[in-house]
């Protein structure tokens, strides 16, 4: 259900901006980097997260485009994710459990 709910926020347009509530960014970015680290969007975003944290600023509001390329949940689907987690070939809506999971253990 969530892996669902979110195609349909990867759905809106790249330009689209994203507030969340709470400061996660910074948590979520140390544990994409574990299972996407090759990742030059995601290296990218880390840098921008550590240097906004560092002046005590927010990480977002943040384009949705950026995020479609960097944030590990919204590519589940992506082969590269599959594989880094050793479930080629695997549904994404399992994937995309599998990456909860370890984000709860993380």
């Amino acid at each position: 259900m969530m892996w669902d709910s979110l195609l349909k926020l990867r759905a809106l347009p790249d330009d689209f901006n994203l507030y969340c509530g709470h400061e996660y960014t910074a948590s979520n970015v140390k544990f994409a980097l574990t299972v996407d680290g090759d990742n030059p969007a995601l290296q990218a975003r880390a840098e921008e997260v550590t240097r906004l944290r560092a002046q005590n600023r927010a990480t977002i509001p943040v384009q949705l485009g950026e995020e479609k390329k960097s944030n590990v949940f919204l590519r589940a689907d992506d082969p590269a994710v599959a594989a880094a987690l050793h479930m080629k070939g695997a549904a994404a809506a399992d994937v995309f459990g599998e990456l909860r999971e370890r984000k709860n253990k993380s």
